[in-house]
C-alpha cells in the first residue's frame, strides 16, 4: 500500500472544557426550604416584631372573643328572660372602655407608669377590704369577691390586684436593683412577699381560689426576673404548695374539682358535669367545627359556656382549626412579652413585662388546662377572650404597657422614627447592654444584637 492511498486518520473531537461555575453572590439567598426558613427568622429578628406581635395579637384575640362571646352568651341570656346580645354588648362596651385605657397606658411614659403603682395598690387592698362587708360585697358563685355598681354592673377588685401587684412589685424590684441590694435574700423576700400574701390573704376570704393561684405565678416570676437563688425559690415554692395543699383539703368542693381532672364520666352527683360536658364540647368539633353559632353545649348542657368554658365553645364551633389559632395568639403574645423583658436596660420595664407576660400566660394556661381536663377547674376567665369587664380591662391596660415598653426599646425607635422618616435604617445594629437571660444583667462590649 503506498502513502498515496492510505486515508487520512478522522479528526479527533474537540475537548470540552467544564463549564465555570460561577460562585454565589454574597446577597443572593439559597432558595428552597432553607432560603424560606432563612427569610423567616430575618423577619422575625427585626426590631418592630415584637412591636408588631404585641399589637396584634391581643387585638385579634379580642375581637374574637367578642364574636365567641355573643354566639356562647344567647342560649343563656334568653334562658335569663334577657336579650340575646345582653351580654355581647356588654362585653363590647368594656372593649370599647378597655381600648382607651390600652392608648392610654401605651402613649404613658415609663415614670407615669410608676407613679401609678403605689395609689393603686393602696385602692384593690381598699377594695379588697369592701368585698367583705355585708352590703357592699356580692357573693356570685358561692365566691364573694364582687362588689356592685347599681343595676347590672358590678366590679372584682382581685382583677385589678394583680394589675397593681405587677406595677408595684416592679418599681420596689427596680429601686433595690439600683441600689444593689437585691444580692441579700432579705431584700427580695421583703416586703414584697408579705404585700403579696396580704393581697392573697383578702382574695381567699372571699373564696377566690383561681385568682391567688395567678397572683402566686406572678410572685414566682418576680423573684425569677429578680434573681433569687435556688434555695430560695424552693423554698418559697414549697411553702406555697403546703399551703395550697391545706387549703384544698379542707375544702370538699375544692377537692371534687381536683378529683375531675380527666374524668370522662360526670361521677357520682354529676360533681365532673363541667368538666366531662367541656370535652364532649371539644370532641364534636372536628377538624373545623360544627360551625359558629351551632353549638349544642351551650344548650344548657355545658355551665359558664361564655366566661370559664368558652374555649369549649371555640373548639365546638370553630374545630381544631380555632383553637390552634387561640394557642398562636397567645404563644406570640407571650414571646413577645418575653423578647421585650430580655431585650430592655431599664430595670423597671423588665420586671413589668415580665410580671404582665407571666400574669397573662400563666391564666391562659389555668384556663385552657381546665377545658382539656389536664388541671382542675380554676374558675378563672380567659384573658382578653371571655365574658367579663373586670377581667378585661385590667389585661387590656397591661398590654398597653407592653406596648408601650416595646415601641421604648432602642432598636424599635429606631426603626419607628426612620419608618416616619421615610429613610432606610441602618445596618447597624444599636450597642448597648445585653442580657445572658432576663434575671441578670451583665455588661458586654457591643454584640450586635438587635
Amino acid at each position: 500500500m503506498t502513502a498515496r492511498s492510505a486515508k487520512p486518520a478522522p479528526p479527533r473531537p474537540a475537548r470540552r472544557t467544564p463549564a465555570k461555575v460561577r460562585p454565589p453572590r454574597a446577597g443572593r439567598r439559597p432558595a428552597g426550604p432553607q432560603g424560606f426558613l432563612t427569610r423567616a427568622k430575618r423577619a422575625w429578628d427585626r426590631p418592630l416584631t415584637a412591636y408588631y406581635l404585641i399589637l396584634g395579637a391581643p387585638l385579634l384575640i379580642t375581637v374574637l372573643g367578642l364574636v365567641m362571646v355573643y354566639s356562647a352568651s344567647q342560649i343563656k341570656a334568653l334562658q335569663s328572660g334577657l336579650a340575646p346580645s345582653y351580654f355581647f354588648r356588654k362585653q363590647l362596651l368594656a372593649a370599647a372602655i378597655g381600648g382607651g385605657l390600652l392608648l392610654l397606658a401605651s402613649r404613658m411614659p415609663v415614670r407615669r407608669h410608676r407613679a401609678l403603682a403605689y395609689p393603686l395598690l393602696a385602692g384593690s387592698v381598699f377594695l379588697l377590704g369592701m368585698v367583705q362587708i355585708p352590703g357592699i360585697g356580692v357573693s356570685v358563685n358561692g365566691n364573694q369577691n364582687w362588689i356592685s355598681l347599681g343595676g347590672p354592673f358590678q366590679v372584682q377588685p382581685s382583677e385589678f390586684g394583680k394589675l397593681a401587684l405587677v406595677l408595684w412589685a416592679a418599681d420596689l424590684l427596680a429601686r433595690k436593683e439600683d441600689k444593689k441590694l437585691l444580692t441579700q435574700w432579705k431584700h427580695l423576700l421583703v416586703p414584697l412577699t408579705p404585700v403579696t400574701f396580704l393581697l392573697l390573704g383578702l382574695i381567699m376570704l372571699g373564696g377566690d381560689m383561681g385568682t391567688t393561684i395567678i397572683l402566686t405565678a406572678i410572685l414566682f416570676g418576680l423573684l425569677w426576673l429578680a434573681g433569687a437563688p435556688t434555695r430560695l425559690f424552693a423554698g418559697v415554692l414549697g411553702a406555697a404548695t403546703v399551703l395550697s395543699a391545706l387549703l384544698i383539703k379542707t375544702s370538699a368542693h375544692r377537692m371534687s374539682r381536683l378529683a375531675c381532672i380527666g374524668a370522662t364520666d360526670p361521677g357520682p352527683g354529676d360533681q365532673c358535669w363541667q368538666a366531662v360536658h367541656g370535652i364532649y364540647a371539644l370532641a364534636s368539633g372536628g377538624l373545623f367545627g360544627s360551625g359558629l353559632g351551632a353549638s349544642m353545649e351551650k344548650w344548657g348542657e355545658l355551665p359558664e359556656p361564655h366566661t370559664d368554658f368558652i374555649f369549649a365553645i371555640t373548639g365546638e364551633e370553630l374545630g381544631l382549626a380555632g383553637t390552634l389559632s387561640v394557642l398562636a395568639l397567645f404563644a406570640a403574645l407571650g414571646y413577645a412579652g418575653i423578647r421585650v423583658a430580655g431585650r430592655t436596660e431599664d430595670p423597671f420595664v423588665r420586671y413589668a413585662a415580665g410580671g404582665v407576660t407571666t400574669w397573662i400566660m400563666a391564666q391562659a394556661v389555668i384556663n385552657i388546662g381546665a377545658v382539656l381536663g389536664l388541671l382542675p377547674i380554676a374558675g378563672v376567665p380567659l384573658p382578653l377572650f371571655s365574658y367579663g369587664g373586670s377581667a378585661l380591662l385590667p389585661t387590656m391596660f397591661a398590654v398597653g404597657l407592653l406596648i408601650a415598653f416595646a415601641r421604648d426599646e432602642p432598636a424599635a425607635r429606631a426603626a419607628l422614627t426612620a419608618r416616619l422618616a421615610r429613610k432606610p435604617v441602618s445596618g447597624r445594629k444599636p450597642a448597648g447592654v445585653r442580657w445572658k437571660t432576663m434575671r441578670r444583667r451583665v455588661k458586654r462590649r457591643p454584640s450586635g444584637e438587635r
